[in-house]
């Protein structure tokens, strides 16, 4: 009977200290006297609330589970089923797609680790996403948040640990980074896109009085910003230091609406990458709310505003490049990256950037060949191009024996480059073509891209 006792008090104790250690639920939020900020527990720790401090003047849409402030990932397969659990029709599309909030039939994520500091304004949220398009599916990762309010501003990182069965490289798709969904009042999509950033230039006003929503526009944003505001020039914007694209947009009738209404805003900086199996992926981003100028002063104030070069190192990572009828070696990536060509025409393709022509007469590619053409041929897309061209490329030749070397590459004669046919002096992306055709074997090793010429190990 002792015995008995015993075990019932210990019980008794143990169930005591599991619910005074349980994580708190439902929205939490932080204060710092100019914002106030939720994050809801109940739904993957997103963020669902954003307001100035003492007024109730949420900007964050909750129509759903897809919208509020929050990561998303997206692969293959698609259609992505699993088990006997497949997609509604009109999600097919979407394959694999762990968001932070929960799922289209109305299952939250589920919280990891949950921890704040109000002395830093601080909270750490970790979840177990759920996917998207079906029904009560847990993903098969982990994705963590550290929000932290500055001012007028929240700045967080966050980071994805993808631990997947399937281990197959799906070619690469737009992922969010992060997706941002406000109310019907802040329709008036803004931003700049100009080939002159920092100078205070004529902002961009993008037409979103149809209300279509998806798809999205995409655009080039040269100050890695956008915003959604109401009519009068009031809102929130978006920086990301490290995306040119932006996706945005507004679905719905526009000019009214509150947080559980379908009306919505969205804006999202974008990467277009491969998600490995393994894949650590973390990125940064900033919401800073006030007026359009107090947005846009802000990002001013704290951005890097110096000229930038392209140079993309691949020792350990892909540099957000992505291929076309090719593939890789995966992840780890050990001192460059191994392409193997899968069809005819295989090219790797560069993330949306920004340089001044002249500042990158030259560029220099270190990487080691192994294919029967001895010539490959890269591209550019300048500012204001749809795409890349064949007016816009050179050929330059190499040894293709599998053996790494740096080629110097003179694009300061070309006048699609730098000259009277590129007028604005702008380059946003680069492409390699390392051959035409394909034989069993061939394959490039790619250590860098870059204006500065490497030094040699």
């Amino acid at each position: 009977m002792i015995h008995r006792v015993a075990t019932i008090v210990l019980l008794i104790t143990l169930a005591s200290s599991l619910l005074a250690a349980a994580p708190p639920v439902g929205e939490q939020f932080l204060d710092n006297g100019v914002i106030r900020l939720g994050v809801d527990l109940s739904r993957g720790g997103c963020i669902s609330y954003l307001s100035p401090s003492g007024q109730d003047r949420n900007v964050v849409n909750n129509f759903d589970l897809g919208r509020q402030i929050q990561m998303s990932f997206y692969s293959g397969p698609i259609p992505f089923v699993v088990g006997d659990k497949r997609p509604k029709p009109h999600w097919e599309h979407i394959g694999w797609n762990p968001i932070q909030t929960g799922d289209d039939f109305g299952h939250g994520s589920r919280i990891r680790d949950f921890r704040r500091n109000d002395a830093r304004h601080e909270f750490i949220v970790s979840c177990i996403p759920m996917q998207w398009p079906l029904d009560d599916v847990p993903a098969e990762c982990e994705f963590t948040s550290r929000i932290e309010l500055r001012g007028a501003a929240v700045h967080v990182t966050s980071s994805m640990v993808n631990l997947r069965a399937d281990k197959r490289q799906y070619p690469a798709r737009h992922q969010e980074l992060p997706a941002v969904y406000v109310n019907g009042p802040f329709y008036r999509h803004i931003s700049y896109q100009g080939p002159r950033p920092w100078t205070h230039d004529e902002l961009t006003h993008f037409d979103t009085t149809g209300g279509k929503g998806f798809p999205w526009r995409h655009a080039t944003m040269t100050e890695r910003w956008a915003a959604l505001v109401d009519d009068q020039d009031w809102g929130l914007g978006v920086y990301n230091a490290d995306c040119f694209e932006f996706a945005g947009g507004f679905s719905g009738k526009t000019g009214s609406g509150g947080t559980r209404d379908a009306p919505t805003g969205y804006i999202s900086p974008i990467h277009t990458e491969v998600i490995d199996h393994n894949i650590h992926y973390e990125y940064r981003y900033t919401l800073v709310l006030g007026t359009l100028r107090e947005i846009r002063d802000y990002i001013y104030r704290n951005a890097d505003k110096s000229s930038r070069r392209p140079s993309y190192r691949f020792a350990g990572s892909r540099q957000h490049w992505r291929f076309a009828n090719a593939h890789d070696a995966g992840l780890p990536i050990d001192g460059a990256l191994q392409v193997s060509y899968d069809a005819a025409d295989p090219h790797l393709i560069g993330p949306r950037d920004f340089w001044r022509s002249a500042d990158a007469q030259k560029l220099y590619v270190t990487a080691a060949f192994t294919q029967a053409e001895d010539k490959a041929r890269l591209y550019w897309q300048r500012h204001g191009d749809a795409g890349f061209s064949e007016q816009c490329a050179v050929n330059f030749a190499i040894t293709p024996d599998g053996q790494m070397r740096t080629y110097e590459i003179d694009l300061s004669r070309n006048p699609n480059y730098l000259g009277e046919s590129n007028p604005a002096g702008a380059i946003i992306n680069l492409r390699l073509d390392p051959t035409a055709g394909v034989r069993p074997g061939d394959e490039l090793r790619l250590h860098y891209i870059g204006a500065r010429r490497p030094v040699e190990d």
